[in-house]
C-alpha cells in the first residue's frame, strides 16, 4: 500500500512562486514514474507534469518554462516548482503515482493565485 501527501499549496500573488511536496510512503516509489495533475473548478483534471524513474521529465504547454518537477529518491518525495504563476493556475494539486497495474493518489492541495 502507498500513501501519498502533498504539502505546500497556499495563496499567491501572480507572478509569485510556490513549491509543492508529495510523500510518499511504500518502497516502490524509487521505480515509479510520478506525476503531478490539478484540477480547476469546472474544468476536467489535467496532467501537469510527469518524471519517471530515471528522471526525464514531461509537461503540458501550459507548465513549460514556468514550473520543474524533480524527485528525491532519498527522501521519497516529488517536488513541483511552480514560478511565475497565473491566476488560471488556480486549482486543487494532486500527485499520483502509476507503476505497472498500481495507481495511487493524494488527496491534494489547493493552489490559489489573486491577480
Amino acid at each position: 500500500q502507498v500513501q501519498l501527501v502533498e504539502s505546500g499549496g497556499g495563496l499567491v500573488q501572480a507572478g509569485g512562486s510556490l513549491r509543492l511536496s508529495c510523500a510518499a510512503s511504500g518502497s516502490i516509489f524509487s521505480i515509479a514514474a510520478m506525476h503531478w495533475y490539478r484540477q480547476a473548478p469546472g474544468k476536467q483534471r489535467e496532467l501537469v507534469a510527469s518524471i519517471t524513474r530515471g528522471g526525464s521529465t514531461d509537461y503540458a504547454d501550459s507548465a513549460k518554462g514556468r514550473f520543474t518537477i524533480s524527485r528525491d529518491n532519498a527522501k521519497n518525495t516529488v517536488y513541483l516548482q511552480m514560478n511565475s504563476l497565473k491566476p488560471e493556475d488556480t486549482a486543487v494539486y494532486s500527485c499520483n503515482l502509476k507503476f505497472l497495474s498500481w495507481e495511487y493518489w493524494g488527496q491534494g492541495t489547493q493552489v490559489t493565485v489573486s491577480s
